[in-house]
């Protein structure tokens, strides 16, 4: 798997590439849809039409290496839900010159609304270097285009990139495919499941372990540096929070208090993690300093607050708490005054997440015996399911905040958890495949 190393090396053309003509410019505002604007696609709305869009093979000596990358790209764009990339077999004209304007009418007869061409290679030292360009078939103009390098191992993050690109010209939001996802990796008997940290690329690919199995690993979160991660662990029976620096391996333990329960979580800066503390039956939330290691309570211990999580401006942490009879949500000041009632609703919760976006809150419901995935507003309002299943827990934003992954619990004796994303109107969820049983997402920052 690329590590932050090979992500540092990864450069991106300069300029969009110049010829053909200027780029279309709309990209300071969405756009007003009119006709014959610009093609443009609402990513706030359950999109019961994906736009059709052709992405066929790029150029390449290598052919099986052109076909991969076009291949990623239209994966990538059609798991959104919000883009169906068109069957290369309908496909009319053959491109045989990323530089020449494709002809726009072979491409509106077979139904394409949007077209991407790109070319793919390997340089004299090993490197791997792609140009492409986005088209709006409708309008005949191109969008956007770039020149992009990196190292051979990392060459499935040229299309990731590209179809970020693709996406934030089309929808003007922020991408999310160039990313990682750290998971619990489970095997063996359901009774006796061994336990590994992994990671993997958000489509499930080039996946990786981090430990042995030889200790129970729960709830990894990633830093907002997208290099290190912090995870329980339970060595003979002890509770230790764990820092590890993904590039090089390294681990230290950060916390090692008895009774210490549930997940760490980074502020946004990074620099600090918030965690709860049990004595007693009772849990309270604390908040470590990781340069000075100082430890600060946030919550006493009259009650069970776990499960917190920073605002992404770091002045908030929202957090579960029976304080008032039922399992519910609360915010509270990050110093840990001010605490407000959150949830509204009939029924448990859990394991609340802050989009990065700062909008909404996505949670884990317990209501008439099923669990819910939702999301709501900072305020409590608009709470809505987004996801319906026998045992859903663990939400996970992408760091675009319009896409979660949670893990679901398979019912029977030989069942287990599976990841599953959804988008946050509910309407496009999917299975994500891992090479086995996999709980207890995390979603990373896009790379850099």
């Amino acid at each position: 798997m690329p590590t932050r190393r090979d992500a540092l090396r990864l450069t991106l053309g300069a300029a969009l590439l110049p010829s053909l003509g200027a780029l279309h410019a709309s990209a300071q505002g969405r756009p007003q849809p009119q006709g014959g604007g610009p093609l443009q696609v609402d990513v706030d709305q359950a999109n019961l039409r994906p736009r059709p869009i052709a992405v066929p093979p790029f150029l390449s000596d290598d052919p099986q290496l052109g076909q991969e990358v076009a291949g990623i790209v239209s994966a990538d764009l059609e798991s959104s839900g919000l883009f169906q990339p068109l069957d290369a077999r309908s496909f009319i004209e053959r491109i045989a010159d990323t530089n020449v304007a494709p002809r726009f009418a072979d491409w509106r007869s077979v139904g394409a609304e949007a077209l991407v061409v790109g070319r793919v290679g390997r340089t004299g030292d090993g490197r791997i270097r792609a140009e492409f360009r986005l088209w709006d078939v409708v309008l005949g103009k191109q969008l956007t285009g770039q020149q992009l390098a990196t190292s051979a191992q990392s060459w499935r993050r040229i299309a990731h990139i590209v179809a970020d690109q693709v996406w934030e010209k089309l929808t003007l939001e922020k991408g999310y495919f160039d990313t990682r996802v750290v998971f619990v990796d489970e095997t063996g008997p359901k009774q006796k499941r061994v336990k590994r940290l992994a990671i993997m690329d958000q489509d499930g690919a080039n996946v990786r372990y981090l430990s042995t199995g030889q200790d129970l690993v729960i709830t990894p979160r990633f830093s907002p540096n997208s290099q290190d991660i912090t995870y329980m662990t339970y060595t003979r029976g002890e509770p230790r929070v764990v820092l590890m620096n993904l590039e090089s391996g390294q681990r230290q333990v950060v916390g090692d208090f008895p009774g210490m329960s549930f997940a760490p979580r980074f502020s946004p800066d990074g620099q600090r993690i918030v965690m709860s503390q049990g004595e007693r039956g009772l849990t309270g939330l604390l908040e470590m300093d990781l340069r000075s290691r100082q430890m600060r309570r946030l919550t006493e211990l009259r009650s069970i607050d776990t499960g917190p999580c920073y605002s992404p401006d770091g002045r908030d942490i929202v957090f579960e708490s029976d304080r008032e009879g039922t399992q519910q949500l609360y915010v509270m000041g990050a110093g840990g005054g001010g605490v407000r009632r959150l949830s509204l609703g009939d029924g448990r919760y859990s394991t609340p997440v802050w989009s990065p976006r700062g909008d909404f809150i996505a949670f884990t419901k317990q209501l008439g015996g099923r669990f819910l995935i939702g999301v709501m507003k900072t305020d409590g309002s608009g709470e809505r399911v987004i996801s319906d299943g026998f045992h859903n827990e663990g939400p996970t934003w992408a760091p675009n905040g319009r896409f979660l992954m949670f893990f679901r619990e398979q019912p029977g004796a030989t069942g287990g958890p599976r990841l599953h994303s959804v988008d946050i109107t509910g309407y496009n969820e999917r299975v994500v495949r891992t090479p086995s049983f996999a709980s207890d997402p995390a979603w990373s920052p896009l790379l850099k």
